[in-house]
């Protein structure tokens, strides 16, 4: 590997948010632990010290039985980055100490049906707890609007988040199939069904339980399938917080495979957590978790 100069490429490249990664795979010895310091997986470290040995053109690390240890190059690079820890630190402190106060904007982002069902029915609670911050919703089921920094917390429904981001998985998500009474209680010779826009194919739960149905409407979102099925168009599957929620639905008592989808708050893996944005997060996983038996579908009343 060719070697560059040292200087120049500390001048043109590094910065803390490298150092930082050099600093805890050093104290580590150890990707893992690295990245249990630095809350991001350790594929994300290892990436990281690669992307910076190729800019230097110098390895920085040796990986022996017992660890990882620091070659010649990184022991010259260890008490700069020392350094500027210490900096980060105390500026850290000091602007710790102004937002202190709890007051400032908090950018929040969900989905419409989150918010409405979930959260904002829970926020003159934290409004009264907290007055001094003032909200901003943002309706959204992107997750670009973390990575550009467009919001400070996000409410998600995913599998599992992208690994840029940091949070909590707060409780799995419970699905049912719903109709309104008056669908269910009326005489017809076929079901019909609201699906997604992307089912190409029928899904497993129509395949299962409506084998004979028709596709009467297929939606892009969450809060129109709703509305269709609140409006007696036919039978579709919803999350549980959505459906129960709805007085005028029932559940069918139907077996129907488990989702793998949770809902998680969620944050930039590089965001400094302020005061006000801990605060927040807090807040949201506890109403959440106040939450859980209707997010879990276990008090759905059945048809």
């Amino acid at each position: 590997m060719k070697q560059k100069p040292i200087k120049k490429t500390l001048q043109e490249s590094i910065n803390w948010n490298d150092l930082r990664y050099v600093l805890a795979l050093a104290r580590e010895g150890s990707v893992s632990g690295a990245g249990r310091a630095l809350s991001v997986e350790h594929t994300t470290v290892a990436r990281r010290i690669t992307a910076l040995e190729n800019q230097l053109g110098s390895r920085l690390f040796d990986r022996l039985p017992t660890g990882y240890v620091m070659t010649p190059v990184a022991e010259k690079l260890y008490p700069h980055a020392i350094s500027m820890e210490e900096i980060v630190q105390v500026a850290d402190r000091e602007v710790f100490g102004m937002d202190a106060q709890l007051s400032g904007s908090l950018k929040l982002t969900a989905s419409y049906d989150v918010f409405s069902r979930l959260v904002t029915p829970k926020l003159p609670q934290f409004t009264q707890r907290y007055p001094g911050i003032e909200l901003e919703l943002l309706s959204s089921t992107n997750l670009a609007d973390l990575a550009g920094r467009q919001a400070d917390i996000a409410l998600r429904l995913s599998p599992k988040p992208p690994e840029y981001l940091i949070g909590r998985k707060v409780s799995p998500l419970g699905h049912g199939i719903y109709a309104s009474s008056k669908y269910l209680n009326k005489k017809r010779s076929a079901d019909s069904v609201i699906l997604w826009e992307h089912d190409h194919k029928a899904p497993e739960w129509m395949a299962d339980h409506f084998p004979k149905a028709r596709v009467a409407i297929r939606a892009n979102e969450i809060s129109s399938m709703m509305e269709c099925i609140r409006n007696h168009l036919g039978l579709a599957r919803l999350p549980c917080y959505v459906g129960d929620s709805e007085p005028s639905l029932r559940r069918l008592d139907l077996k129907i495979k488990p989702s793998t989808w949770g809902i998680w708050v969620l944050s930039h893996v590089d965001l400094r957590s302020t005061a006000r944005v801990r605060a927040c997060r807090e807040f949201l996983i506890e109403a959440l978790e106040d939450q859980k038996a209707l997010i879990e579908g276990l008090d759905s009343r059945y048809y």
